[in-house]
């Protein structure tokens, strides 16, 4: 596999196997959207990705993934990434809920993440999520050769933060391919004295905004893993893994 500034470029090939780890996950993600409501515990919703998991003969890529216990993060309000699915957690009306995982393939990853409203959501609520998601097709249309990794960046950032919402600093998009996590980081902000990498046909990245009702601040709960607002404001999350080819981007997680 060939690279470019320490990132991998993937052939057609190898761009086909993400494709179908990647629409296997797009599956799953749409069945657990399909049974989000009020009443469910979000244990529930990890029983559904081991047992789809197995159906496909995919290998859940979160589940010890440095000790990460589960095949799923479920996160819900103002917990932003990397929460523990529960038996004892039940989803409630106006609650959001953000799903966010992945499949090996044949020695490939797939990675995706969506954030759904329980019942009805507040306005903010659904205004957060439709920012986030909005954020993400944003970042994607500047996925494309000769342009710079920054521009996704800071595409997004000024999306984001022209609603007066917060973009979570600590965690960031990344490569993705034969490895779960490649190089390059991709920051939902342009960071500041950094020159970013340029963009060539065959990286294949996961880009994926975190913002925030409130600001950029973050937690970590007592598990290690569970990250959450510092000031309780509720937090969304959306994902896609995105080829960059010679025809602009191609999203690979849908299920299409």
């Amino acid at each position: 596999m060939k690279k470019f500034r320490g990132v991998f470029l993937k052939n057609d090939k190898e761009i086909g196997l993400m494709r179908e780890a990647n629409r296997i996950v797009s599956r799953i993600l749409d069945e657990l959207g399909e049974n989000v409501r009020p009443g469910v515990s979000t244990m529930y919703f990890e029983d559904i990705c081991r047992a789809r998991c197995d159906e496909y003969g995919v290998r859940p890529n979160f589940l010890g993934y440095q000790g990460f216990p589960f095949a799923l993060c479920c996160s819900v309000n103002e917990e932003i990434v990397h929460g523990f699915p529960s038996k004892e957690r039940i989803l409630e009306e106006g609650d959001i809920v953000s799903f966010d995982m992945g499949v090996e393939y044949k020695g490939f990853h797939g990675d995706s993440a969506r954030t759904f409203g329980v019942g009805k959501v507040s306005d903010e609520a659904q205004k957060l999520m439709d920012v986030t998601r909005e954020s993400l097709y944003i970042g994607i249309e500047q996925a494309r050769p000769g342009n710079n990794l920054y521009d996704i960046s800071a595409a997004i950032q000024s999306y984001v933060e022209g609603f007066g919402l917060g973009i979570v600093r600590r965690f960031v998009g990344h490569g993705i391919g034969s490895h779960l996590h490649e190089k390059p980081e991709i920051p939902n902000f342009v960071p500041r004295g950094l020159s970013g990498v340029p963009l060539k046909a065959g990286m294949v990245l996961a880009i994926e905004p975190m913002v925030t009702l409130g600001t950029h601040e973050v937690e970590v709960l007592d598990d290690n893993w569970t990250a959450v607002t510092k000031d309780g404001s509720l937090s969304a999350h959306f994902e896609h893994s995105v080829a960059v080819t010679s025809d602009g981007p191609r999203i690979l997680s849908l299920s299409d």
